[in-house]
Formats: C-alpha cells, sequence, structure tokens
C-alpha cells in the first residue's frame, strides 16, 4: 500500500466505539509505506548468531510490518507502539512497508546474502517465507529465556511446519484469504470463487500477487483437497488464472495494496485478507468480506529477528510484551485478526466496548472453518510454482 493511501486509511479510521456500533456490517460474512529496508555499510559487522546478540546495549528498536497492523495513536487514544515505547525507554522505529513477501525477500536478500545486516531488528513475513528465511540460514534463533509471555502462544500455532523445532519465529496475527468486494457494485451478495470469473465483473477484478492465497482458492473451486496440492495437480487452476489475466478479467495482481483499489472501486471483488476488510469497512459499509463456500485459506505472519539484527534483546522485549494477555487483546481488537496469545477472547468480552468482538468468526473461527493451510514445499516444487506464477502475474 502507498504511504499516502495508507495515511487516508489510518485517519479516517473509526475508533473501537464506533466500530462496536456497526459491527452489523460484517453479519454472515463467513457464512506498507515510505521507509526503505536498507542495509548498512560495508565496514558494519554482523552481529553473531543465536542469543549472543542479546547484549548489545541499545535503546532502539527498527520493526517492519505489514499496514493496518497494529493500533495506532490517534484520536486521544496512545497505540501500543507508544505504550510500549513509555514503558521501556526505547526509541521504536515501526514502519508498515510490508506490501509483499517476494517483495520483502527481494529487498533483504542483496544483503542477507552477503552476511551483511538489514536496519530492521523485526520483520514479519508470511509462515512460508519464514521458513525460506530458516532455510537460508539468515535468521537469529530467539532468546526465549527473555520473552516470558511467549508461554502464552496458542496450542495449535506451536511448533508451525515452517518452524518445527520452534526456535526462530513467533507467530503475529493468523487469518484467512477469501473475498473481498462491494455490495453495492457487485450488485448482490457473493459466495462462491466462481464469482471473480463471472464476466459481468471483467476488468474490475484483483486477484493477490501472494501466489498461495490466489491459486489456494481456485484450486479449491475445483474440488480439490489444497492439503494435498502439487504443482502438476495445480496447472488446471493455474492455467485458469492465466487465463482470466490474458483476457482481462483479471484488472491486476496486487500485494497489500488491493485495498485502495477495493476502496477506489477499481475493483468490484478481489482475492482479500479478512481483517484488512472489516477495518475498511469502517469507512464503506458496502466493503464485505467472504470465505467461499469452496473453502479460503488460512496463514499466519511471523515475527522473526534477520540475521545480525544491532538489537535482540530489544526485540525479545517487543516480543514478550505483545504476547501479554491485555497488550494482545488491545491489538487484537484493533487488528481484527486471529490472535496467536491465549486469553485475548476472555479480556475481551468482559470489557463492554470489545463484548461483540469475542464472537466474532473472523477472530475466533470455528473448529469446522472451511479454510485449509497452503502446505510447505520444497525446494524443487517452489521453484516451479514460483516460476509459472511470474510467468502469469509479470504478463498480465
Amino acid at each position: 500500500m502507498s504511504s499516502r493511501s495508507r495515511n487516508r486509511l489510518v485517519m479516517s479510521r473509526m475508533n473501537r466505539r464506533q466500530f462496536l456500533g456497526r459491527a452489523g456490517v460484517f453479519a454472515g460474512a463467513v457464512a506498507l509505506g515510505p521507509s526503505v529496508l536498507a542495509a548498512c555499510g560495508d565496514d558494519d559487522e554482523p552481529g553473531s548468531s543465536g542469543t549472543t546478540g542479546t547484549t548489545v546495549a541499545s535503546k532502539t528498536l527498527v520493526i517492519s510490518n505489514w499496514p493496518l497492523y497494529i493500533d495506532p495513536t490517534e484520536d486521544g487514544v496512545t497505540g501500543s507502539v507508544d505504550l510500549f515505547a513509555e514503558a521501556t525507554g526505547l526509541d521504536v522505529t515501526y514502519t508498515e512497508d510490508i506490501n509483499d513477501n517476494n517483495e520483502l525477500f527481494a529487498t533483504i536478500q542483496p544483503v542477507l546474502s552477503q552476511g551483511n545486516r538489514i536496519d530492521q531488528d523485526i520483520i514479519v513475513p508470511t509462515g512460508w517465507m519464514a521458513a525460506r528465511l530458516i532455510r537460508l540460514g539468515w535468521l537469529e534463533e530467539l532468546p526465549f529465556d527473555e520473552i516470558p509471555n511467549a508461554a502464552n502462544l496458542t496450542a495449535n500455532l506451536q511448533n508451525p511446519a515452517w518452524d518445527p523445532d520452534g526456535k526462530y519465529s513467533l507467530p503475529w496475527q493468523s487469518g484467512f484469504a477469501g473475498i473481498a468486494y462491494n455490495l453495492e457494485a457487485a450488485g448482490r451478495e457473493l459466495r462462491s470463487t466462481e464469482d471473480l470469473f463471472d464476466p459481468e465483473f471483467a476488468g474490475k477484478i484483483g486477484f493477490l500477487s501472494e501466489m498461495r492465497d490466489s491459486l489456494g482458492l481456485v484450486y479449491q473451486a475445483e474440488g480439490k483437497n489444497l492439503a494435498d496440492i502439487t504443482f502438476d495437480d495445480a496447472q488446471d487452476a493455474l492455467d485458469r488464472i492465466e487465463a482470466a489475466a490474458r483476457d482481462g478479467q483479471i484488472r491486476q495482481f496486487t500485494g497489500n495494496d488491493y485495498q485502495d483499489d477495493l476502496v477506489a472501486g477499481n475493483f468490484v471483488a478481489c482475492v482479500g485478507w479478512s481483517g484488512d476488510v472489516v477495518q475498511l469497512a469502517l469507512d464503506n459499509p458496502n466493503l464485505r468480506f467472504v470465505i467461499p463456500e469452496e473453502g479460503g485459506t488460512l496463514w499466519s505472519d511471523t515475527m522473526v529477528v534477520p540475521k545480525g539484527a544491532r538489537n535482540i534483546a530489544n526485540a525479545a522485549k517487543w516480543m514478550d510484551y505483545c504476547y501479554d494477555p491485555e497488550n494482545a487483546a488491545r491489538i487484537a481488537a484493533w487488528v481484527n485478526y486471529i490472535s496467536p496469545v491465549d486469553g485475548v477472547r476472555e479480556i475481551l468480552a468482559t470489557d463492554p466496548e470489545t463484548a461483540a468482538l469475542a464472537e466474532s468468526e473472523l477472530m475466533f473461527p470455528a473448529d469446522d472453518v472451511n479454510v485449509t493451510a497452503f502446505p510447505p514445499l520444497d525446494d524443487e516444487q517452489e521453484q516451479q510454482f514460483d516460476e509459472r506464477w511470474a510467468t502469469i502475474t509479470e504478463g498480465a
């Protein structure tokens, strides 16, 4: 998302009480910025691996995250970043400049591959990208002895496929990919991935550049089990997306900036992410999010520390702060995604201003919600998928 549009969205967002007054917007829905990831100078030696970097005595912390992913300081209410800075005395630089996982990788790869360090102490890639960074040896192990609140990590997110030993990551938020749409522009409720291929909406459909989410929806629309996907089995779905892009059904493949086109009316419907659309609907109640009847995708974005980070101890303080249930509940109440922290639902339920959120099926989904996580890929499969997907998206 561009800095201009992101600032517009953040500055116009209603406060939580106003949101709860419009909590019916999503009834039945379930039935980044100007900063740049920059390298240090060539004479800047990377930090050591493991937890030894925690001895660095610094008062700074640099975090890169996705847009609309934490409660801001606005309307006279202090947001989590500023509350943390006040509590710790740290000078925190928090930027919303992650738009797409592959864009993130392309920015940090030239630096980390040379053994140099980037400015960020924490980045928040999606799980599959975290897995790649782990395989490449570009992440520090987390100092869990300095993150006691990590014990509050919900059981179903412990030891994930991308970090089976749980050494390198702590989930930030989880969510769903499904269909985001404008009810007024569409003229009807949308319920199926097939709606994205309706000729009525030609030239006004968006797909995410995140292959796992866009392909995941179309693959499931063919009646196939996403958990068993292979490159060979995915060809029909990939061909269909390619044809839709070639024929002009798909207007554009986007990263997190799909929100701009949805708000502007350039997209009638698109593949989108659950919590984003809940937030956007505060300003436009015609915006909707739905998990397609054929199935949506489930994902987690996760906090990791890049190799050689200057301020690992301060990164640990941030993670510990965010895994305190009270702090996690405040963040969850604003972002409307699935919190990884036990106790959040109970805290939301006891506050009259947030009690409605404790019943949200997007934030606290039922066990039988129709979503599937895209399975881990080995190096060969990932290369095959990446090359084919690049051909489709770059030709659009």
